[in-house]
C-alpha cells in the first residue's frame, strides 16, 4: 500500500484511513457530514496526492494529444485546463483526466489514481508521434483547497492573483516560499477553489502554511468521504463508478467534451453513437421513498422489469435527501419520470432529475 507525503500528518490528525487506489488514504476527519458543509459553506483541504501526473513533451506533442483525448486540445493557449477522456477502441472510456498546456510543446495530463499504470500504458502504446512521455505521480503532492473562502484563505501564501483567476486555468509561481509551483483554479467539488501542485520534499512545509494562513476562515482538513458526496451533489462522473471501460462518452452524458471536429481514437463509432442514439443513458435520480442507492443496485420500471443499475449513490448532506446516478434506458430518462430502485430486497421509488442536484 503506497503513501502520499502526507499520510503521517493525516495520521498523527486522527483521520481515518482507509485503502483507496492502491493508497493509504484518509476517508474522514470529523466526519463526512460535518466535512461536505465546510466545503460548501467554508473551506477545506483534500491531500490528493495520489492522483497521477504525466508530463508529454515534443513538438508533436499537440498532435499526439489530439488523437487520443476526447476533447479539442487546439482549443488550448498556455495556462488553460481542459476536461477530457481516452477513448478505448471498443466504445468505453480508458480514463478521463484534466489537460494542462504548460507551453505548445509540453503539457501535463492529471489522471486517476487507479487508473495511473493502465493509462500509462495506453499512452505509450499510442505513441506514433515520437513525444516524450515522463510519469511524474510518484514526484508530485497535490492539495485540493475547496470552497467559497479559499481565495481569501490563500492569498496571502502567493503573488498570483487568486481572486482574478478564471475556472479552468492555472498560473505557476511561489506558494508558501515554495517555487515553481502549479495553482490551479480546478476542483471536483464545485464550491471553487483550488488545486495546488509541487514536489513532495515540500508537502509538510505546504501543508503547514495552508492550515497557518487559512486559521482565520477556520480551514480544515477534509477527507475521500466528503469528496464523493461533494462531487456527487454536482452530478461528477467517478471512473469505475460512473465511466468506465464499458461505458462511452455519449451514454454518460460527456458529449461536451467529445469534439467531432477532429480525429481521435474511436471517433466513428462514437459519431455513429450520437447519431443513432444510445441504449442507456446516465441519469441523476433523488429517492422518494426512504432508502440509500448504492452501486450496482438494480433500477426498474413500474412492472417491475430490469431497465438499468446504479453507478453511484449516496445521502446528500446539502439536500437531506439521497441521490442517486445510473444508467437506465433512454425512454424513461426523462427528467420527471419515475423509477424504482431495488435496496435490499425492496422496490423503492424515486424520480429522474436534472443534474446537477444541487446547482
Amino acid at each position: 500500500m503506497k503513501k502520499t507525503a502526507l499520510t503521517g500528518v493525516h495520521e498523527e490528525l486522527g483521520a481515518r484511513m482507509v485503502p483507496f487506489a492502491g493508497y493509504y488514504m484518509p476517508l474522514q476527519y470529523e466526519g463526512v457530514t460535518a466535512e461536505h458543509h465546510t466545503v460548501r459553506n467554508g473551506v477545506g483541504v483534500f491531500d490528493v496526492s495520489h492522483m497521477g501526473e504525466f508530463v508529454v513533451s515534443g513538438e508533436q506533442a499537440e498532435a499526439f494529444l489530439q488523437k487520443v483525448t476526447s476533447n479539442d486540445v487546439s482549443k488550448l493557449t498556455d495556462g488553460k485546463v481542459q476536461y477530457s477522456c481516452l477513448p478505448n477502441e471498443d466504445g468505453g472510456i480508458v480514463d478521463d483526466l484534466l489537460v494542462y498546456r504548460l507551453s505548445g510543446t509540453e503539457y501535463m495530463l492529471v489522471v486517476n489514481a487507479s487508473n495511473i499504470s493502465k493509462d500509462w500504458d495506453w499512452l505509450q502504446q499510442h505513441n506514433s508521434f515520437g513525444v516524450t512521455l515522463k510519469d511524474r505521480s510518484d514526484e508530485i503532492s497535490l492539495l485540493a483547497v475547496q470552497g467559497p473562502k479559499a481565495t481569501e484563505a490563500l492569498q496571502s501564501l502567493t503573488n498570483i492573483d487568486l481572486s482574478s483567476m478564471k475556472y479552468y486555468t492555472f498560473e505557476k509561481g511561489t506558494f508558501a516560499g515554495v517555487e515553481d509551483v502549479i495553482v490551479s483554479a480546478t476542483g471536483y467539488t464545485g464550491s471553487g477553489g483550488f488545486e495546488i501542485y509541487f514536489e513532495n520534499k515540500h508537502a509538510e512545509k505546504v501543508w503547514k502554511a495552508v492550515f497557518e494562513a487559512g486559521a482565520p476562515q477556520d480551514i480544515k482538513p477534509i477527507g475521500l468521504g466528503a469528496r464523493d458526496t461533494l462531487r456527487m451533489e454536482k452530478g461528477f462522473c467517478l471512473y469505475g463508478n460512473d465511466i468506465d471501460d464499458t461505458t462511452s462518452p455519449i451514454e454518460a452524458g460527456l458529449g461536451w467534451i467529445t469534439k467531432f471536429s477532429k480525429d481521435f481514437i474511436n471517433k466513428d463509432e462514437l459519431l455513429a453513437q450520437k447519431e443513432r442514439g444510445t441504449d442507456k443513458r446516465l441519469v441523476g435520480f433523488e429517492m422518494i421513498d426512504r432508502g440509500i442507492p448504492r452501486q450496482s443496485y438494480t433500477i426498474q420500471n413500474e412492472k417491475g422489469e430490469t431497465i438499468g443499475r446504479v453507478t453511484s449513490g449516496t445521502q446528500s448532506p446539502t439536500l437531506g435527501k439521497a441521490i442517486g446516478m445510473g444508467y437506465i434506458n433512454p425512454d424513461l430518462a426523462k427528467p420527471g419520470s419515475i423509477i424504482y430502485i431495488e435496496v435490499r430486497n425492496k422496490s423503492l421509488k424515486a424520480e429522474v432529475v436534472t443534474l446537477p442536484f444541487v446547482k
